[in-house]
């Protein structure tokens, strides 16, 4: 009997041992709701870790590390308590972490990714994607398979199986230190070089781990290297493939319809193409982390730009939320799983060997060093010579840094439950503990190891930013963004009161004459002097009831207009009578301390704003034609 997930094929005998009894239905609920309880309670108390952290400005510890010694104590209380359905219900299942886990934590780095900063560096992330892995891969496993045959620990391994063993360790999860570089605002580089090296080598993992697994039970000769080769060749491309179809088929459907029009179905459509191309990836043996990430990729430069901006957003929050639960769910997972996922019927000591783990931490942490160090000479070798390239393309500190992002993950612990013989568990055990130790070691020590290596931080990637960071959201209610705006001197000095115009999201505000088309018409001179300009702006005030003097506007000194203060279309007691959903205007109530004729003459007024400034409505939306 096995067990099939995407293109992994787990024995029976592989999973943690379970009761030969069924238990009762009402019993598993109840103990299923404790062991869910236990989870949320750890996953609040470690957003509300990363909470305190962050405004305390503490960097030393990370909520990664809070999250995984919670999980082990708590891992720890289940283990010496009585029974074992919670025990098993809190093991690590690797089907629960690659169908429900794993797949927003790609998607929403492909979806999120700074894609110039990515294919600036997309050499270099594939040389260490490519080559770093299988050098990791290859020289543990070369090492762990010198180990056993010493027969130290009567450990009797074979070739393949230390193989397998390494492709499980040889990716890594970097999650803790690029959330420091986040905090830090590290060169864009490096971040870039780091972030996409652990995407990839997530993928390549998987899929060594997976064209090894074939050859299982059958004897290697030298033509099986390039037989495995070729399928691990086949099964990148043909997933990337599928990812970047899925993502473009997509983005047809988006251009040639009117979902913009219902943005609920719209968000809908677009996470259901991501996860149905990351299933039918696995569906056809493939690797499905390879076609979600390039999905998603493809989704964001494609299908981005012809969403509704209702769809922009909430397809970008909803992702980033999923993922950053996921990933703190992961690591709670991996601290509760070191003390339930061992049989609790067996010695620890049948699969605990502690001089094991220590010469497989040892080897990570070695195959790791000959990773970077030689690729990263590699290529500023090559940046030197065939690019004339003066400076490096990686300097040394910047592969000291690489070096310290080699801390492993839950990838690696997925990939173990694969394990079957007789020494399976003790794999599985040593993995884990591998996983912990490295994410302990190295991510809490990567602020310290920032200031000792002297890298720039405070660097702000402007070029790479996301096209939808660039504009500040639009106002729909309350205004209180406008309020904000109004009362910051400097802001509104700085950030476009003083030039005269600002952008918020679909509307361009401007001065106030661009809303007294009725003054400027009966007002208007002919030379169009500063000084008539000046009476039309007092003009223009006296119609909204503000009395203070706006002559100096677009100068940059005086009092400055304030959309809020003055009464204006835009203030926080008129922006509720625009409603975006129904892209009806609305009439104006007339601001206080106005006359009696105002009020009707405010709405028309700002119907010819939309009318003769160029405003065109596209669906639901009122987007500002060109002047």
């Amino acid at each position: 009997m096995s067990i099939h997930l995407g293109s992994l094929t787990v024995s029976a005998a592989a999973a943690a041992d379970s009761p030969t009894s069924t238990p009762i239905p009402e019993e598993e609920e109840f103990y299923s709701s404790w062991s869910l309880f236990l989870v949320c309670l750890l996953l609040i108390l470690s957003l509300w870790t990363s909470y305190y952290l962050q405004r305390k400005r503490i960097r030393a510890v990370h909520e990664t590390v809070v999250s995984i010694v919670a999980g082990m104590v708590v891992g720890f209380i289940v283990r010496l308590a009585p029974g074992h359905l919670i025990r098993e219900m809190l093991t690590f299942k690797h089907t629960l972490f690659f169908n429900l886990l794993l797949p927003p934590i790609i998607l929403a780095s492909g979806y999120e990714l700074k894609q110039e900063s990515f294919f600036r560096n997309f050499g270099s992330i594939l040389t260490f994607a490519f080559l770093g892995t299988f050098i990791s891969a290859v020289g543990v496993g070369v090492l762990v398979y010198i180990w056993s045959l010493l027969d130290i620990e009567s450990l009797d391994l074979t070739l393949l199986e230390c193989l397998t063993f390494g492709t499980t360790l040889s990716a890594t999860d970097p999650v803790t230190i690029l959330a420091i570089f986040n905090q830090y605002k590290v060169d864009p580089k490096l971040y870039t070089i780091i972030f996409g090296e652990s995407l990839l080598n997530d993928a390549v993992s998987i899929v060594m781990y997976e064209t090894l697994s074939q050859f299982h039970g059958t004897e290697i000769y030298l033509s099986s290297l390039f037989h495995g080769i070729g399928i691990f060749l086949l099964a990148f491309s043909v997933s990337m493939a599928l990812g970047v179809a899925f993502g473009l088929a997509m983005s047809l459907v988006l251009k040639h319809s009117s979902l913009a029009l219902y943005p609920s179905i719209e968000s809908c459509l677009v996470a259901l193409c991501a996860y149905t191309c990351y299933f039918f990836s696995n569906g056809l043996s493939m690797s499905g982390i390879v076609s979600l990430l390039f999905c998603g990729i493809t989704l964001k430069h494609y299908a981005y730009h012809t969403m509704s901006r209702r769809t922009q957003r909430a397809t970008k929050y909803i992702f980033g939320t999923l993922s950053q639960l996921s990933e703190n769910f992961i690591f709670i997972y991996l601290g509760l799983s070191l003390f339930t996922s061992p049989p609790s019927e067996e010695k620890v000591t049948s699969y605990v060997k502690p001089l094991f783990i220590a010469v497989t931490t040892v080897a990570v942490v070695f195959t790791r060093y000959a990773a970077v160090f030689p690729l990263s000479e590699l290529i500023n070798f090559f940046q030197r010579h065939a690019r004339g390239q003066r400076s490096e393309e990686i300097p040394h500190a910047y592969q000291m840094m690489l070096f310290w992002a080699g801390l492993r993950g839950a990838v690696g612990v997925a990939l173990a439950a694969g394990f079957h013989g007789p020494n399976a568990q003790t794999l599985r055990t040593t993995v884990l503990v591998v996983v912990v130790l490295t994410v302990v070691m190295f991510g809490g020590t990567t602020a310290r190891m920032l200031e000792v290596l002297g890298i720039r931080t405070g660097i702000e990637d402007d070029a790479a930013s996301s096209s939808d960071e660039d504009e500040p959201l639009p106002i729909r209610r309350g205004g209180a963004r406008w309020q904000r705006l109004a009362d910051d001197p400097h802001l509104s000095q700085n950030q476009g009161y003083a030039r005269g115009t600002t952008r918020t999201g679909a509307y361009r505000v401007q001065s106030p004459r661009s809303y007294n088309h009725h003054i400027q018409s009966q007002s208007r001179s002919p030379s169009g002097s500063p000084e008539d300009n000046n009476q039309l702006h007092r003009l223009a005030n006296a119609r909204h009831g503000n009395s203070s003097p706006i002559g100096n506007l677009g100068r940059g000194h005086g009092r400055q207009f304030s959309p809020v203060r003055s009464g204006s279309v835009f203030s926080a007691a008129s922006s509720d009578e625009y409603d975006s959903d129904s892209g009806e205007v609305l009439p104006l109530a007339p601001p206080a301390g106005a006359s009696a004729g105002a009020g009707p003459t405010a709405a028309p007024s700002l119907r010819s704003s939309f009318s003769h400034g160029g405003g065109t409505r596209r669906g639901r939306e009122v987007v500002p034609g060109d002047r």
